[in-house]
């Protein structure tokens, strides 16, 4: 039984106090906002057997057979009925298509007699049933033993998505997590109608997908030495340090998580990051490098390869595929004629970002090659490779889409192109008639900083929650019906066990869920972020980590007259006291409140701030530096 299973049957049996709890506030808390949701008067409470009943159609029915198994796991007494009037959840498909809430809408009905979902098909169904669980009080309220009765408010929602690509993407090449931990990934997910796991399958530090043709990809490729600390500065590996560290999915593997997915309603998108980002590959197939040392390479565990200090990166390392080698394209003929095998989705991400040229630039075969095909950069030389890549995913059936980069140097004729380096590279290309999805770092780079930097694990970039939820996907000026949506990415340099993942994916993937299902006009901040802390009591229940960034001071320092240092202290959620410190001691509500801009003391050494709400500490206790406090003067 996975983990929102069991929170949806324990809120389902929870007392009728729980639910009253709930409508404290205005308006019931969903994530994401629905289209329309009207608030009747009065709850449901069901009888001591709850009978669920569905339209007779094999998805709807294994939909309701899981809702049946889960109540039943938990102790509650739940029966299928084909008895539509016995029934007191109503799983059903219109009798006529309602073409205005498309392919994953639903509408969902809560009286005082029973619960109705109806939805085209069994998607609608499913994400219906996940709004459902949010009118449920969280398991960590209930005040009850489980045989007492549950009651949720009486509503009618109508619902569906305003885009049709909502996605996260898991980097599992970084570090490996195993095929339970991305079943957890995407339990989590589907709780906020997520519908696409892009997996980024391969990189310097793994190649993680069994390729059968090609063994060494993974007997060689999917190994490193364990390091921890700050990735990209970690020593380089000795000889006797042992190369077991990292892992790979067999085909049956992934078979089973696209299966595990598919019954979740999300599909998988495979991606195969080449040319760059390639040096996994390389160590395992050496002859795929320009480079004659490359028989030395080995697969990457976080040492530096890149010099990323100057306005055009060089590597140190060479950790591209050759683009004048017609070994590659044999290789990536291959690698993708078993990838489009294994994977229904229609398209097979193929990479193509922070590919770094300075070894092509000193190999005679490239020159050649540019020479011969008139190619007068080497940004088209990386436009003739992706050319020809893309030629080979056409020929297995599926279509091609790479990061922003691949349109530098002539974009390849069919390829959809998703926009990490801000939004220009999206407008470009739907500029030029090709399908986008964005995923601009600015917004939706999950492994940024959340909070401060004091507190937080160091990474090269700060995003807070309510940057994230600004996220539009459609820039202005372009034609909207190009961009397919939009996703969240989760790169996983520094983040090493499946706690971390969860505690950078939230809340801050809860922001991008609305952004991509919710219509804009539903969008508001002071109501989602009440939502929000509704949703962590669930995530408590449940044990699910996420970051309390929100309830976490962010500082601004300057220097005033008298080269004294001033901070301005802030916090996301508004309302919060914060009371601070610069004696060294630990302060406490006691203590003296910020109200203004503090100056710190001449002689001081350390300032600690804790921010509390109605009397209580909400958030950690944060202790800066006085001279790590002026170093932050380098970077206002």
């Amino acid at each position: 039984m996975n983990t929102f299973q069991r929170i949806f049957l324990v809120g389902l049996l929870l007392h009728a106090c729980g639910a009253l709890a709930q409508n404290k506030y205005s308006r019931p808390l969903i994530i994401p906002e629905p289209v329309d949701m009207v608030v009747r008067e009065g709850y449901f409470t069901p009888p001591d057997k709850i009978f669920i009943y569905s339209s007779r159609d094999n998805a709807v029915e294994k939909t309701a057979s899981f809702l049946k198994s889960t109540l039943s796991n938990m102790g509650a007494e739940t029966q299928i009925t084909r008895n539509p009037s016995l029934a007191n959840v109503h799983l059903q498909l219109f009798h006529q298509p309602d073409s205005s809430i498309g392919s994953e809408g639903y509408t969902l009905r809560i009286t005082h007699s029973g619960i109705y979902i109806h939805a085209n098909n069994a998607t609608g169904i499913f994400y219906g049933i996940q709004s459902l669980l949010q009118l449920l009080p969280p398991a960590g309220e209930a005040v009850r033993a489980p045989s007492q009765s549950w009651s949720i408010p009486c509503v009618e929602i109508r619902d569906f998505p305003r885009f049709a690509w909502r996605g996260l993407m898991f980097d599992v090449a970084r570090h490996f997590f195993t095929k339970n931990e991305v079943k957890r990934f995407i339990d989590e997910m589907v709780l906020f109608k997520f519908n696409i796991l892009h997996l980024h399958l391969t990189d310097d530090e793994g190649w993680r997908l069994e390729i059968k043709s090609l063994p060494k990809l993974t007997s060689i490729g999917a190994w490193n030495v364990k390091k921890e600390g700050y990735f990209g500065y970690f020593s380089p590996p000795t000889p006797d340090e042992p190369r077991n560290y990292g892992g790979f999915y067999t085909q049956d593997d992934m078979r089973e998580l696209i299966k595990y997915a598919a019954d979740r309603h999300v599909n998988i998108m495979p991606e195969i990051d080449v040319p760059g980002h390639s040096l996994a590959a390389i160590a395992s197939y050496p002859d795929l490098s320009c480079t004659p040392e490359a028989a030395k390479y080995q697969v990457r565990s976080g040492e530096r390869i890149i010099d990323w200090s100057k306005s055009k990166p060089r590597a140190l390392v060479d950790n591209t595929l050759c683009p004048a080698n017609d070994k590659v394209y044999e290789f990536l003929d291959k690698v993708i004629t078993e990838v489009a095998d294994l994977f229904p989705f229609e398209y097979i991400h193929m990479g193509g970002d922070e590919c770094t040229k300075n070894f092509w630039e000193q190999n005679e075969a490239v020159k050649a090659l540019a020479k011969a095909n008139n190619l007068r950069s080497m940004d088209e030389v990386q436009a003739f490779f992706e050319k020809k890549v893309e030629q080979i995913v056409l020929s297995k059936g599926k279509k091609f889409m790479g990061w922003d980069e691949i349109l530098e140097g002539g974009l390849a004729p069919s390829a959809a192109v998703m926009s990490w380096r801000g939004m220009k590279g999206g407008k470009d290309a739907a500029r030029l008639g090709h399908h986008v999805v964005m995923a601009p770092s600015q917004f939706v780079y999950l492994d940024y900083m959340q909070g401060d930097p004091q507190i937080e694990p160091r990474v090269y970039a700060s995003l807070r929650l309510n940057k994230t939820y600004q996220f539009e996907p459609v820039p202005d000026s372009v034609e909207a019906s190009l961009i397919k949506g939009g996703q969240g990415n989760l790169w996983t340099e520094q983040i090493y066990n499946m706690r971390h993942v969860e505690y950078m994916l939230w809340p801050r993937a809860l922001a991008v869920a609305e952004t991509l299902w919710s219509p804009k006009y539903n969008k508001n901040w002071n109501n989602f972020i009440t939502k929000v802390e509704r949703q962590f009591s669930r995530f408590d229940a449940d044990n699910i980590k996420y970051a309390p960034s929100v309830y976490d001071p962010s500082f601004n320092t300057s220097v005033i007259p008298g080269r004294r240092l001033q901070i301005v202290l802030d916090t996301e959620i508004k309302g919060l006291d914060l009371f601070y410190s610069f004696d060294n001691s630990f302060p406490d509500k006691f203590y003296p409140k910020y109200t203004q801009p503090l100056i710190a003391p001449k002689d001081a050494t350390m300032l600690r701030v804790i921010s509390y709400r109605d009397g209580k500490p909400i958030g950690r206790m944060i202790n800066y530096s006085i001279k790590d406090l002026q170093d932050k003067l380098k970077g206002n």
